[in-house]
């Protein structure tokens, strides 16, 4: 029996920086020295950076994590290439024996609206069967199940004919889009940051939606809290951001007030504004 999950799974396998490095990393161009006056100034020197668009300190730090997803968040992490270094589990190098699957729980109780067969209803023929499930959800798990039986039965025989690398590349198309890979995946804080403005949003697909919330609260949740502040910078940016869009969307009459945009913002207008936080 393969194992399944309804959900995706991460882990963070180490960390560098601190507050303090995007800090001090700005600081650079003047002095690097600190002092009790800088000290109680990081809060305020991070927010300035995040919201005039200079983020090259946050890229100064990393967050290195292991994740266990679909296909299709697989596809969406792959997506993320500057600031992001990504291994991934291969089914070309290795014999997939560990069966992991997402199963989305959107399908449980949902019916089915017809029988269905897997051949003609009205044929003799042994590979005709109706469908026997409950709901959706069984139909996926019962086929993935299939999927996965012919994909070991196939290696095994492609394997003495093709040789043991080949029948692996071509076994491996029986493996259903749900089947889950392992993923070393490592971000800079700035292209971590523009990870979760992508995929941490209403408009991502709901699988990666959740992977980049867990993997924000895992750093929240790190001892000493070490990137609280830059976590708030980048915030108030995505606020910024947000009333932006509310602005240029609903009403064109309804203009942001340049109380709430940084100088460069007042002066250059809303298009070029968003056009700068682009990484």
């Amino acid at each position: 029996m393969f194992e399944t999950k309804t959900s995706n799974k991460v882990e963070l396998l180490g960390y560098y920086g601190t507050d303090l490095v995007h800090a001090q990393s700005a600081w650079t161009s003047t002095s690097r020295d600190l002092s009790e006056e800088k000290l109680e100034r990081v809060e305020k020197l991070l927010d300035m950076l995040a919201s005039e668009g200079h983020h090259t300190p946050f890229e100064k730090s990393s967050l290195h994590f292991l994740v266990t997803v679909d296909q299709a968040t697989h596809i969406h992490l792959l997506k993320h290439r500057i600031g992001v270094s990504i291994n991934g589990e291969s089914a070309r190098y290795k014999e997939l024996k560990e069966d992991k699957m997402y199963l989305p729980e959107d399908f449980k109780g949902i019916p089915l609206s017809e029988d269905l067969y897997l051949h003609d209803e009205n044929s003799d023929d042994e590979l005709s069967w109706k469908v026997n499930a409950d709901d959706w959800y069984q139909v996926m798990e019962d086929f993935t199940e299939i999927s996965n039986y012919l994909y070991h039965a196939c290696l095994k025989d492609l394997t003495p004919v093709l040789g043991r690398k080949r029948a692996k590349e071509s076994a491996r198309f029986f493996k259903t889009f749900n089947s889950q890979i392992t993923m070393d995946v490592m971000f800079n804080w700035r292209s971590f940051y523009h990870f979760l403005k992508l995929r941490n949003s209403e408009h991502a697909q709901k699988e990666v939606r959740e992977l980049a919330q867990q993997m924000l609260q895992i750093v929240k949740d790190l001892s000493g809290n070490p990137f609280e502040k830059t976590i708030k910078s980048n915030a108030s940016e995505q606020e910024i951001i947000e009333k932006i869009d509310i602005g240029l969307e609903i009403d064109r009459n309804t203009k942001v007030k340049e109380k709430d945009l940084p100088a460069s913002q007042a002066m250059c207008g809303q298009e070029k504004y968003k056009k700068d936080f682009e990484f």
